[in-house]
């Protein structure tokens, strides 16, 4: 099954979804859940990218089954492995930066496959970023990597749990450096690939979209800071005269308030500890991240590796099946938008 966003046709779109789904670092909860993680309708195949032997190894260490059908691009089923071998050290809790290679080579697989059209989308499991850097290679996280070998293009980090979606202008900067790393350009692309989004893959046909203002009070007035006035509202006013149904900027402590979330389809924030400590207050473990600007669908869990929880069966899967849901919700939402 092959499916693009400009040549799925009707016929197509009966055809099941096919989701790959990698498991990140091996000695994590990665194997935990996806052993678990099962298709939430008949139209949907999972294919895990991952070392045969780390499946059964941690099935036998849970008690549980681990048999997945081998994966064939021709066949139809509900659960298959599309084996990627090299996991040396498959201990549950062991962390081996041996294991970097093979880590980056399911991404690259699972790359390749959602590039060529082969899977509708990617969920990924939780990677310990630390033994990848451990292995003498640069990364910096999925979405970085992603982006990079998806042609170089510039993501947005979007967390979404239930009807709330918080997009981030500036990610994992020291606080002091956000403020020289706001522009305008980066302001209209980080808004033009929200709302994009919000039409294309929720279906949303007008959304309309809150901006957090930089300063406490969105500056209030100039008094605490220039930057929502000489930066943030300038790049507001672009999009609004382009037709975007755009708000702010917003002052920060009131923005999330329950009658606002009602009105706002998503949010911008300035900073990453601006917004997601919301988000992650109203729906921690429950939460999706999703990663905007890729010529693919990618969402992941809000959540690490949990070392401590891998091998004991304790760890919990709700991050990883609303990562499920919400990738097979987006790519209903683009293909059949597209048809």
């Amino acid at each position: 099954m092959r499916l693009t966003s400009k040549s799925v046709s009707k016929t197509e779109q009966r055809t099941p979804l096919r989701i790959a789904v990698t498991l990140g670092e091996p000695a994590g909860i990665g194997p935990d859940l996806a052993l678990g993680l099962r298709s939430p309708d008949p139209d949907v195949e999972l294919v895990f990218i991952a070392d045969s032997e780390l499946m059964a190894e941690r099935a036998a260490v849970l008690g549980v089954s681990g048999a997945l059908a081998t994966y064939t691009p021709d066949a139809h089923v509900a659960r298959s492995l599309l084996a990627i071998h090299g996991c040396h050290n498959r201990g549950a809790g062991t962390v081996d930066s041996g294991n970097a290679r093979y880590v980056l080579d399911t991404l690259d697989r699972a790359i390749a496959g959602c590039l060529s059209g082969e899977f509708a989308a990617l969920v990924t499991g939780p990677v310990q970023k630390s033994a990848i850097n451990a292995a003498g290679y640069t990364f910096t996280g999925h979405t970085e990597y992603l982006a990079l070998h998806s042609g170089g293009v510039t993501p947005v980090m979007m967390l979404v749990s239930g009807k709330l979606r918080v997009a981030l202008a500036t990610t994992h900067l020291p606080l002091a450096a956000v403020p020289k790393t706001i522009s305008q350009p980066l302001l209209t692309h980080v808004i033009r690939q929200v709302h994009h989004a919000l039409v294309a893959d929720y279906g949303i046909a007008r959304p309309c979209i809150g901006i957090c203002g930089l300063n406490p009070h969105a500056g209030e007035g100039g008094y605490l800071g220039r930057e929502d006035i000489e930066v943030v509202a300038p790049a507001i006013e672009v999009l609004r005269a382009e037709g975007m149904r755009l708000e702010g900027p917003l002052p920060a402590d009131t923005a999330f308030t329950p009658r606002l979330r009602e009105r706002y389809d998503a949010y911008v924030s300035m900073f990453h500890d601006q917004g997601l400590p919301v988000l992650k207050a109203l729906g921690f473990g429950e939460a999706v991240n999703v990663t905007l600007g890729l010529p693919f669908i990618r969402t992941s869990v809000d959540h690490g590796t949990a070392l401590d929880l891998a091998g004991t069966g304790h760890a919990q899967p709700g991050s990883f099946e609303a990562a499920l849901r919400l990738a097979v919700e987006m790519a209903r939402n683009r293909y059949t938008r597209s048809a």
